[in-house]
């Protein structure tokens, strides 16, 4: 196996990237590690990297900014670590990409340079997200890579995020919601509305809707909806989670001061850190491409970067793709007719089913 990481993306490159990069080589992950971009950059940060180590660099001069627009950092930038990357992946050389870059760059370059797989219409961001669980985890999808969706996607959306929770996660017979303004039937827009009874009558293990506040609880493994909603949510999330490790912080300070055990207040503070440590969960899979493809955290520091690589090895081996198209292909006559619903922006696009 081998796996290509954009070593020129995000706000630590390339010293984090790479350090990152060669922890995995040197821990064994069991892949071979490629890193891609500007060779004088990338370089004297291995000066530890072992002989024997299975890790090389693929020379890329070019680096998409993260405050780039999309589409204009692609078509200048064709010989970007972004670009490079995933053309390593559409040509074979490696069978994964891992990247903190730019992420509607990588997005845009999946999805226009990599083929999306039998019966996909829309590939979406699947997120990991803390919740109570047994597993610790419910997938959020999508999370920013389709901000129009059509019922369709949605449905499509339950379906990929429940493979991969299953398979990777390890959750069995995940339960998939969609995510509302309510729990109740008559509630959501037209979009919401639609999706539940397409999401209904799919052979998935269906939970009904429910409202932001239930994602933390446990109420569902898989939660769907549609880019826009589930970028807010992450956004939000985020923003909250680190709000509330400061205040932690504060507090802990306060206890040790006021005479309280420093050792289990620096327990508890190191234990709640890294549940809520975007580090600890790698990175997101864009789900529905013809090839594995991880976005990571703009931030991303050597240990997001580490397990970032290790998902995009157990998404691999655990042949998510293969399970995605067989499930489009159960799906039956919603997966065929679905070639049909977006044709005018299959045409707007230039693209052809």
């Amino acid at each position: 196996m081998k796996i290509a990481v954009d070593a020129m993306g995000g706000d630590r490159a390339p010293a984090e990237i790479v350090r990152g990069a060669t922890m995995a080589a040197m821990n064994n992950v069991g892949a071979e590690i490629v890193l891609v971009g500007r060779k004088r950059e990338i370089e004297p940060n291995m000066a530890d990297v072992k002989p024997g180590t299975p890790i090389s660099v693929h020379h890329a001069d070019q680096v998409v900014q993260m405050n780039e627009p999309p589409i204009v950092a692609l078509r200048n930038k064709r010989n970007s670590s972004i670009t490079r990357s995933v053309a390593l992946l559409r040509s074979g050389s490696v069978d994964a990409v891992v990247s903190a870059g730019n992420t509607g760059a990588v997005v845009a370059c999946a999805m226009l340079m990599a083929k999306k797989l039998e019966g996909v219409k829309r590939p979406g961001i699947a997120v990991p997200f803390p919740t109570d669980t047994e597993k610790g985890i419910c997938i959020i999808i999508d999370a920013g890579a389709n901000l129009k969706c059509k019922p369709i996607n949605l449905l499509q959306y339950g379906v990929m995020g429940r493979v991969y929770s299953e398979h990777v996660i390890g959750v069995e017979n995940p339960r998939v919601a969609l995510v509302n303004v309510g729990a109740e039937d008559a509630k959501g827009n037209s979009l919401v509305k639609e999706s539940r009874g397409l999401l209904k009558d799919a052979n998935i293990n269906f939970v009904g809707s429910v409202e932001g506040q239930d994602l933390f609880k446990g109420a569902c493994d898989v939660a769907v909806c549609e880019g826009f909603v589930g970028n807010v949510i992450l956004k939000v999330a985020e923003g909250m989670g680190e709000a509330m490790l400061r205040w932690l912080k504060a507090g802990v300070k306060s206890y040790i001061a006021g005479g309280g055990d420093k050792a289990v207040a620096e327990a508890l503070f190191s234990k709640q850190n890294v549940l809520g440590n975007y580090s600890e969960y790698g990175g997101a899979p864009l789900l529905g491409i013809d090839g594995v493809c991880i976005i990571c955290h703009g931030r991303s520091d050597a240990n997001a970067i580490h397990n970032a690589i290790k998902v995009a090895q157990k998404v691999v081996e655990k042949r998510v793709n293969e399970r995605i198209t067989e499930h489009m292909k159960a799906l039956g006559l919603r997966w065929r007719l679905s070639r049909f619903f977006d044709r005018d922006a299959d045409k707007q696009s230039g693209k052809r089913e």
